[in-house]
């Protein structure tokens, strides 16, 4: 399996249901007077990646997965190891085993600053999680599971003005002077892959104006949705084995 050559396109497709996701969501809010703080309204309303999810659905589908394996809305707890269950957003299982568990994140303005630590905590945490559960046999005899995470951030000033740092006792990494979240974000993904806690990772960006229309960039190359999807592939390739 490798990845179609309509990829983009439909990636495309994806940030454009994110973006007209969460403005319907806003619109719904503000109209029923229930508006959360801010653009917080956005958030909560939860859907917004299920562009995404479809996509690596309609990917794995195309891969010859069985559509009863892949796991999306219902169905997505996993065992942990220093928690009873995570919920992720798609997983395969076949025969027993785990083959894929993923997760697709994003974030949106104005506020980066909090947000982006719980989204990093959190990504590190599953993903300690799982492996350490694996580990100690929740899931399966002998085959590695895929791991992936996509994270989608909104592209706006304050997404890329620089960010200070503080340093009471020691210092931080030199990397992480004066780095927007835009550029803490691709670091991130590119660390968690490099560390080996998740098999692949992807970093997308796109505004508000024209991510509606669904244009889009991808700030690294080793983070592009198609490595994420080859990855992916590969993995399916080596492990898919219906009876």
């Amino acid at each position: 399996m490798s990845p179609p050559l309509d990829l983009q396109q439909r990636v495309s497709k994806a940030i454009a249901h994110y973006w007209r996701t969460r403005r319907n969501q806003s619109k719904r809010q503000k109209a029923s007077g229930q508006s959360d703080q801010g653009a917080r309204s956005a958030v909560t309303g939860g859907a917004q990646m299920d562009g995404f999810i479809e996509l690596f659905t309609e990917l794995l589908l195309e891969a010859g997965v069985d559509r009863g394996c892949i796991f999306y809305k219902t169905a997505l707890e996993l065992p942990g190891f220093f928690r009873p269950t995570k919920k992720w957003d798609l997983l395969v299982v076949h025969d027993s085993q785990l083959l894929v568990a993923l997760e697709a994140k994003s974030q949106s303005g104005p506020s980066f600053g909090n947000n982006f630590n719980n989204r990093t905590e959190e990504a590190m945490g599953s993903a300690l999680d799982l492996w350490t559960a694996y580990r100690e046999g929740a899931f399966n005899k002998s085959t590695r599971p895929w791991l992936g995470y996509l994270f989608l951030l909104e592209d706006c000033d304050a997404s890329r003005r620089p960010v200070g740092v503080v340093e009471p006792h020691f210092r931080v990494f030199p990397e992480f002077k004066e780095a927007s979240y835009a550029c803490r974000y691709e670091l991130f993904c590119r660390k968690l892959a490099r560390e080996r806690h998740y098999d692949a990772t992807a970093f997308l960006m796109a505004d508000a104006a024209s991510g509606v229309k669904g244009t889009f960039t991808e700030p690294a190359e080793d983070l592009t949705f198609v490595r994420l999807a080859r990855s992916l592939s590969a993995h399916i390739t080596a492990t898919w084995n219906p009876a």
